[in-house]
């Protein structure tokens, strides 16, 4: 089967955002005198949304009121740095552009801020990328599977002719919860093993093993 519609995850998946958050988490941190945390660490806690980010990076024990201090002040550098060392995987782009010439339809599902993401995807995929949801009031964040819904609505293609494409154990288990299949990605933020583990139907190891498996007939 061919699908009418593509999925994608957005930082680990389709772009290496791992340090511009590791160096807005780290601005944050060093406001309140904390520790730095190294870009290995910033790859663990990533996937449930930056107040998780946060919530890990700083020192254990910390009191809540400082900690959503910390996370203010993370999501203003973010706002402002998002885009200083993030760039898109190489071949990225250029499999978008091969789905746009199939008219298959594609979306962005990310727990990063909706602004952020959509700051990201206009900047390094224009018009290659239909929609992008990021956090948004009344959406229920992944895993969750409200945005890949509400996706789907907006693209009007069913499950069945649809596929999500993601890094993360999260990734999976959103695909699992909206009942849709899962390709697994290896280049990301987590590894095979977490992937088959929690479920991933399909894993590809480069761009062109995905654009494959995504042009299959």
């Amino acid at each position: 089967m061919k699908y009418e519609a593509v999925i994608f995850d957005l930082d680990g998946t389709l772009t290496d955002t791992l340090a511009d958050l590791r160096n807005s988490v780290n601005y944050a941190l060093s406001e309140y005198g904390f520790p730095e945390r190294t870009t290995e660490e910033i790859r663990s806690f990533v996937g449930n949304g930056v107040r998780r980010l946060v919530y890990l990076s700083v020192p254990e024990n910390t009191p809540e009121e400082i900690t959503e201090e910390c996370l203010l002040k993370f999501k203003e550098h973010y706002a402002a740095n998002s885009l200083v060392e993030t760039e898109p995987y190489d071949g990225i782009t250029g499999m978008l552009s091969e789905l746009k010439k199939e008219k298959i339809k594609t979306a962005v599902v990310t727990n990063k801020m909706h602004q952020a993401a959509e700051n990201i995807v206009k900047h390094f995929f224009g018009e290659l990328i239909d929609v992008t949801v990021g956090q948004l009031d009344g959406v229920a964040q992944k895993p969750q599977p409200d945005g890949v819904l509400k996706v789907l609505g907006m693209l009007g293609v069913s499950k069945d002719k649809s596929v999500y494409v993601g890094d993360s154990e999260v990734d999976c288990i959103t695909a699992k919860n909206a009942g849709v299949p899962c390709i697994g990605v290896t280049w990301g933020f987590r590894d095979r093993d977490a992937l088959i583990s929690n479920g991933a139907d399909i894993i590809a190891d480069s761009v062109d093993e995905l654009k494959n498996k995504l042009q299959k007939e």
